[in-house]
Protein backbone atom coordinates (compact mmCIF):
# COMPACT_ATOMS: atom_id res chain seq x y z
CA UNK A 1 0.00 0.00 0.00
CA UNK A 2 2.68 2.33 0.78
CA UNK A 3 4.69 1.46 -2.85
CA UNK A 4 1.27 2.25 -4.51
CA UNK A 5 1.08 5.94 -2.65
CA UNK A 6 4.96 6.31 -3.91
CA UNK A 7 4.39 5.17 -7.28
CA UNK A 8 1.07 6.92 -7.87
CA UNK A 9 3.51 10.51 -7.73
CA UNK A 10 6.11 9.63 -9.86
CA UNK A 11 3.36 8.58 -12.69
CA UNK A 12 1.92 11.60 -12.77
CA UNK A 13 5.35 13.61 -12.53
CA UNK A 14 6.13 11.04 -15.27
CA UNK A 15 2.82 11.99 -17.34
CA UNK A 16 2.80 15.61 -16.45
CA UNK A 17 6.90 16.15 -17.65
CA UNK A 18 7.58 18.59 -21.05
CA UNK A 19 9.10 16.88 -23.65
CA UNK A 20 12.13 18.66 -25.12
CA UNK A 21 11.07 18.91 -28.77
CA UNK A 22 14.70 18.74 -29.78
CA UNK A 23 14.90 15.93 -32.15
CA UNK A 24 11.44 15.45 -32.48
CA UNK A 25 10.97 15.85 -36.24
CA UNK A 26 12.28 12.57 -36.28
CA UNK A 27 8.86 10.66 -35.13
CA UNK A 28 7.21 13.18 -37.12
CA UNK A 29 8.70 12.04 -40.13
CA UNK A 30 7.77 8.33 -39.36
CA UNK A 31 4.12 9.67 -39.61
CA UNK A 32 4.80 11.31 -43.31
CA UNK A 33 5.68 7.62 -43.91
CA UNK A 34 1.65 6.50 -42.53
CA UNK A 35 0.14 9.49 -43.95
CA UNK A 36 1.68 7.99 -47.49
CA UNK A 37 1.06 4.49 -46.85
CA UNK A 38 -3.05 5.15 -45.31
CA UNK A 39 -3.22 7.48 -48.29
CA UNK A 40 -1.98 4.75 -50.71
CA UNK A 41 -5.54 2.72 -48.98
CA UNK A 42 -7.94 4.82 -49.64
CA UNK A 43 -9.77 7.53 -51.57
CA UNK A 44 -8.29 10.56 -49.72
CA UNK A 45 -11.04 13.55 -50.74
CA UNK A 46 -10.71 16.93 -50.91
CA UNK A 47 -12.38 20.27 -51.93
CA UNK A 48 -11.78 19.85 -55.79
CA UNK A 49 -13.50 16.39 -55.65
CA UNK A 50 -16.49 17.90 -53.15
CA UNK A 51 -17.03 20.82 -56.54
CA UNK A 52 -16.74 18.97 -59.05
CA UNK A 53 -19.37 15.66 -57.48
CA UNK A 54 -21.62 19.04 -56.86
CA UNK A 55 -21.75 20.27 -60.79
CA UNK A 56 -22.09 16.25 -61.43
CA UNK A 57 -18.34 16.58 -63.38
CA UNK A 58 -16.94 13.47 -60.90
CA UNK A 59 -17.72 10.31 -62.82
CA UNK A 60 -17.41 8.37 -59.28
CA UNK A 61 -20.14 7.32 -57.63
CA UNK A 62 -21.24 9.79 -54.73
CA UNK A 63 -17.26 10.57 -54.93
CA UNK A 64 -18.43 14.08 -53.89
CA UNK A 65 -20.01 12.66 -50.51
CA UNK A 66 -16.79 10.79 -49.77
CA UNK A 67 -14.68 13.72 -50.05
CA UNK A 68 -16.67 15.73 -48.04
CA UNK A 69 -16.84 12.94 -45.16
CA UNK A 70 -12.71 12.94 -45.71
CA UNK A 71 -12.89 16.69 -45.07
CA UNK A 72 -15.29 16.93 -42.73
CA UNK A 73 -13.80 13.95 -40.32
CA UNK A 74 -10.26 15.56 -40.39
CA UNK A 75 -11.97 19.00 -39.60
CA UNK A 76 -13.89 17.33 -36.48
CA UNK A 77 -10.27 15.60 -35.50
CA UNK A 78 -8.36 18.81 -35.66
CA UNK A 79 -10.70 20.34 -33.39
CA UNK A 80 -10.72 17.23 -30.81
CA UNK A 81 -6.99 16.74 -30.77
CA UNK A 82 -6.96 20.76 -30.36
CA UNK A 83 -8.85 20.45 -27.32
CA UNK A 84 -7.20 17.52 -25.88
CA UNK A 85 -3.94 19.75 -26.44
CA UNK A 86 -5.10 22.74 -24.42
CA UNK A 87 -6.68 20.30 -21.74
CA UNK A 88 -3.61 18.34 -20.68
CA UNK A 89 -1.05 20.24 -22.60
CA UNK A 90 0.08 20.40 -25.90
CA UNK A 91 3.76 19.28 -25.18
CA UNK A 92 3.26 17.28 -22.02
CA UNK A 93 4.60 13.62 -22.05
CA UNK A 94 0.96 12.13 -21.38
CA UNK A 95 -0.47 14.41 -23.61
CA UNK A 96 1.74 13.10 -26.67
CA UNK A 97 1.21 9.42 -25.87
CA UNK A 98 -2.20 9.62 -25.39
CA UNK A 99 -2.92 11.25 -28.46
CA UNK A 100 -0.42 8.47 -30.64
CA UNK A 101 -2.53 5.84 -28.59
CA UNK A 102 -5.22 6.85 -29.98
CA UNK A 103 -4.43 7.18 -33.73
CA UNK A 104 -3.01 3.80 -33.30
CA UNK A 105 -6.21 2.48 -31.76
CA UNK A 106 -8.28 3.66 -34.60
CA UNK A 107 -6.04 2.50 -37.40
CA UNK A 108 -6.44 -0.40 -35.46
CA UNK A 109 -9.74 -1.02 -35.70
CA UNK A 110 -9.69 -0.32 -38.89
CA UNK A 111 -7.43 -2.84 -39.95
CA UNK A 112 -9.43 -5.30 -37.81
CA UNK A 113 -13.25 -4.52 -39.52
CA UNK A 114 -11.52 -5.12 -43.07
CA UNK A 115 -9.36 -8.27 -41.96
CA UNK A 116 -12.73 -9.45 -40.60
CA UNK A 117 -15.00 -8.78 -43.87
CA UNK A 118 -16.75 -5.87 -41.97
CA UNK A 119 -15.53 -3.28 -45.03
CA UNK A 120 -14.58 -4.28 -47.64
CA UNK A 121 -11.09 -5.42 -48.38
CA UNK A 122 -10.03 -3.51 -51.36
CA UNK A 123 -11.42 -0.16 -51.83
CA UNK A 124 -12.01 0.74 -55.94
CA UNK A 125 -12.73 4.45 -56.90
CA UNK A 126 -13.41 3.15 -60.74
CA UNK A 127 -16.58 3.91 -62.08
CA UNK A 128 -17.38 0.04 -62.96
CA UNK A 129 -19.93 0.53 -59.19
CA UNK A 130 -22.84 1.84 -60.40
CA UNK A 131 -24.44 1.83 -56.82
CA UNK A 132 -21.35 3.48 -54.34
CA UNK A 133 -19.85 0.71 -51.52
CA UNK A 134 -21.66 2.73 -48.55
CA UNK A 135 -19.09 0.24 -46.17
CA UNK A 136 -15.78 2.23 -47.75
CA UNK A 137 -16.93 5.15 -45.78
CA UNK A 138 -16.00 3.84 -42.51
CA UNK A 139 -12.16 3.73 -43.14
CA UNK A 140 -12.48 7.50 -44.88
CA UNK A 141 -14.06 8.41 -41.41
CA UNK A 142 -11.34 6.51 -38.93
CA UNK A 143 -8.59 7.00 -40.87
CA UNK A 144 -9.27 10.93 -41.78
CA UNK A 145 -10.00 11.31 -37.70
CA UNK A 146 -7.04 10.02 -36.57
CA UNK A 147 -4.99 11.78 -39.40
CA UNK A 148 -5.49 15.03 -37.76
CA UNK A 149 -3.90 13.94 -34.22
CA UNK A 150 -0.43 13.93 -35.86
CA UNK A 151 -0.87 17.53 -37.62
CA UNK A 152 -1.48 19.01 -34.50
CA UNK A 153 1.20 17.49 -32.51
CA UNK A 154 3.68 18.93 -35.39
CA UNK A 155 2.04 22.60 -34.81
CA UNK A 156 2.24 21.92 -30.83
CA UNK A 157 5.67 20.94 -31.42
CA UNK A 158 6.76 24.03 -33.29
CA UNK A 159 6.91 22.03 -36.93
CA UNK A 160 4.72 23.86 -38.58
CA UNK A 161 6.87 22.90 -41.64
CA UNK A 162 6.24 19.25 -41.17
CA UNK A 163 2.10 19.24 -41.47
CA UNK A 164 2.90 15.35 -41.95
CA UNK A 165 -0.48 15.13 -44.18
CA UNK A 166 -0.73 17.82 -46.68
CA UNK A 167 1.70 17.95 -49.21
CA UNK A 168 0.85 20.27 -51.56
CA UNK A 169 1.27 23.04 -49.24
CA UNK A 170 4.63 21.48 -47.46
CA UNK A 171 5.78 21.89 -51.49
CA UNK A 172 4.91 25.31 -51.52
CA UNK A 173 6.40 26.23 -48.71
CA UNK A 174 9.53 24.34 -49.57
CA UNK A 175 9.64 26.47 -53.16
CA UNK A 176 9.03 29.67 -52.01
CA UNK A 177 11.76 29.36 -49.23
CA UNK A 178 14.06 32.54 -49.69
CA UNK A 179 16.88 30.63 -47.97
CA UNK A 180 15.82 27.09 -50.48
CA UNK A 181 19.46 27.20 -51.67
CA UNK A 182 21.64 28.13 -49.11
CA UNK A 183 23.64 25.45 -47.63
CA UNK A 184 22.52 25.53 -43.88
CA UNK A 185 18.80 25.39 -43.77
CA UNK A 186 16.72 23.07 -41.26
CA UNK A 187 13.42 23.95 -41.98
CA UNK A 188 14.19 23.31 -46.13
CA UNK A 189 15.81 19.90 -45.14
CA UNK A 190 12.79 18.78 -42.63
CA UNK A 191 10.49 19.46 -46.30
CA UNK A 192 12.49 17.72 -47.99
CA UNK A 193 13.11 15.02 -45.78
CA UNK A 194 8.85 14.63 -44.98
CA UNK A 195 8.16 14.72 -48.83
CA UNK A 196 10.39 11.95 -49.37
CA UNK A 197 8.96 10.18 -46.44
CA UNK A 198 5.47 10.45 -47.54
CA UNK A 199 6.08 9.97 -51.15
CA UNK A 200 8.24 6.39 -50.35
CA UNK A 201 5.24 5.71 -47.89
CA UNK A 202 2.74 5.78 -51.07
CA UNK A 203 4.77 4.26 -53.33
CA UNK A 204 5.12 1.28 -50.66
CA UNK A 205 1.31 0.80 -50.26
CA UNK A 206 0.78 1.24 -53.61
CA UNK A 207 2.63 -1.88 -54.46
CA UNK A 208 1.68 -3.83 -51.52
CA UNK A 209 -2.01 -3.21 -52.16
CA UNK A 210 -1.82 -4.24 -56.07
CA UNK A 211 0.93 -7.14 -55.04
CA UNK A 212 -2.12 -8.71 -52.28
CA UNK A 213 -5.22 -7.10 -53.54
CA UNK A 214 -5.36 -6.10 -49.75
CA UNK A 215 -5.68 -3.18 -47.55
CA UNK A 216 -5.65 -4.49 -43.95
CA UNK A 217 -1.41 -5.45 -44.57
CA UNK A 218 -0.41 -1.41 -44.93
CA UNK A 219 -3.16 -0.51 -42.01
CA UNK A 220 -1.35 -3.04 -39.61
CA UNK A 221 1.73 -1.61 -40.58
CA UNK A 222 0.25 1.74 -39.99
CA UNK A 223 -0.87 1.06 -36.91
CA UNK A 224 2.36 -0.71 -35.33
CA UNK A 225 4.21 2.73 -36.41
CA UNK A 226 1.84 4.97 -34.74
CA UNK A 227 2.05 2.57 -31.72
CA UNK A 228 6.32 3.06 -32.03
CA UNK A 229 5.73 7.10 -31.41
CA UNK A 230 2.98 6.47 -28.82
CA UNK A 231 5.48 4.80 -26.96
CA UNK A 232 8.71 6.59 -28.10
CA UNK A 233 7.31 9.64 -26.22
CA UNK A 234 7.64 7.53 -22.94
CA UNK A 235 11.22 7.54 -23.27
CA UNK A 236 12.03 10.96 -24.56
CA UNK A 237 13.42 13.57 -22.76
CA UNK A 238 12.00 16.00 -20.65
CA UNK A 239 12.69 19.88 -20.96
CA UNK A 240 15.19 20.99 -18.24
Amino acid sequence: MEQQKKLLPRISRFLEGEIEPRHADRLLFSCCLTSGLVDSTIYNGNTIFVGLGASNQNPRAYGWARSLTSIGCFVIGCFLFAQLNRLVGARRRGCLMLSFLIQASIILITAALVQVGVVSSALDDSQSHKTPQWDQEVPIVLLSFQSAGQIVASRALGFNEIPTVVITSLLCDLMSDPKLFLLQNKKRDRRIIAFVWTLLGAIAGGWVTKATQEIAPILWLSAGIKLIVAISWGFWETKS
